[in-house]
C-alpha cells in the first residue's frame, strides 16, 4: 500500500484535481490516508465517489459535484479552440438516462452522445464538443470553432464524417477547413465568397505569411492585439515589400472585422472595383 500523501496528491494532481474515490483506491492509496489528506484540506469531496484537491480548477470540482460533463462552449474553451465570444453561463452535458432538473447555473445539453463518455470523465470527447456547437452557436461561429479544432489536429474530417451527425453539425462539416488558424481566417472564407475571386487564405508572399490573398494582387491583413511595436514596424515593412512587388495592401484591426464588418467590406468592394486584385 502507498502510504506517501504526497504521491497520494501527485496522482490526484496528475488527473486534473480531480478524481473518483475508486481510481485512487486502485492505485494502493487507502481510505485512512484519504482522511487524512481530507482533514489536513489537501482534498474536499465534490461529491459522494469523488475527491478534489483544494486547489483544483472549479469548472473540474463543479462538473464533479453536479454529476455533469464539460461540453459545448466550455469544452470548448478547455481545448483551447477559438470562440466568437467566451462570456456567459458554463455549458455542460447530462446522460441521455438522467431525468429532472440539473441543479447548476448552466446551459445544459441533453441527448445521447456521438461518442460514448468514459464514466470518469468530466470533459466530452471533442467530437461531442463539436457537435454540440454546431447547435448551439450561429453558423459563422461554429464554423471558425471547428475549422480551429481541425487545424490543432485535434479531430479530422474524415471521422467527423463518419459519425451520425446532425443537419447542423453535417453542414459545418460541409464547410469546414483545417488550413485556418484563427476564427477571424474562417470569417474572411465566408463572408468574401459571394465575390467569387480566388480566395488565400494564410497565403506566403515574399517570405512572409498574409491573412487573405484575394485574386492575384489584393492583401487583406488584420492586426490583432499583438500588432504593436516591434511587430508593428515589421508589418509595415512587409507592406511596403509587397507593395513593390506589385500588391495592395488593406490592412484593418480586429475589431473592425469583428463589430464592423460592413466599413471592412465596402473597402476590399471599391478595391476590386479599381481592379486592384488583378494582376499587373
Amino acid at each position: 500500500m502507498v502510504s506517501d500523501i504526497s504521491a497520494l496528491m501527485a496522482f490526484i494532481s496528475a488527473q486534473g484535481g480531480v478524481v473518483r474515490v475508486q481510481r485512487v483506491k486502485e492505485q494502493g492509496f487507502g481510505r485512512r490516508m484519504i482522511e487524512t489528506a481530507v482533514d489536513r484540506g489537501l482534498l474536499v469531496r465534490p461529491r459522494r465517489g469523488w475527491l478534489a484537491a483544494a486547489g483544483a480548477p472549479r469548472m473540474f470540482h463543479d462538473a464533479a459535484k453536479f454529476g455533469v460533463v464539460l461540453t459545448c462552449r466550455t469544452g470548448a474553451q478547455y481545448y483551447k479552440l477559438w470562440l466568437h465570444d467566451a462570456a456567459g453561463p458554463p455549458h455542460v452535458a447530462v446522460p441521455p438516462t438522467r431525468t429532472g432538473h440539473v441543479e447548476v447555473l448552466a446551459k445544459v445539453h441533453w441527448g445521447a452522445p456521438l461518442v460514448p463518455r468514459d464514466p470518469d470523465a468530466l470533459v466530452d470527447p471533442i467530437e461531442n464538443v463539436l457537435a454540440y456547437i454546431a447547435e448551439c452557436e450561429p453558423f459563422e461561429q461554429a464554423l471558425a470553432t471547428w475549422d480551429s479544432a481541425l487545424n490543432q489536429g485535434l479531430v479530422e474530417m474524415a471521422a467527423l464524417a463518419r459519425l451520425p451527425l446532425r443537419p447542423a453539425a453535417r453542414r459545418v462539416l460541409a464547410e469546414a477547413s483545417p488550413f485556418a488558424d484563427a476564427g477571424l481566417e474562417t470569417y474572411l472564407r465566408t463572408r468574401l465568397r459571394w465575390l467569387r475571386l480566388p480566395l488565400r487564405i494564410q497565403a506566403w508572399i515574399h517570405g512572409h505569411r498574409v491573412d487573405a490573398l484575394i485574386g492575384a494582387r489584393l492583401v487583406l491583413q488584420i492586426d490583432g492585439k499583438h500588432h504593436v511595436g516591434a511587430q508593428r514596424s515589421e508589418d509595415i515593412r512587409h507592406d511596403a515589400e509587397v507593395a513593390l512587388l506589385g500588391y495592395h495592401v488593406i490592412r484593418v484591426s480586429y475589431a473592425q472585422v469583428m463589430f464592423d464588418w460592413p466599413t471592412v467590406q465596402d473597402l476590399v468592394m471599391r478595391a476590386v472595383a479599381q481592379g486592384l486584385h488583378l494582376a499587373a
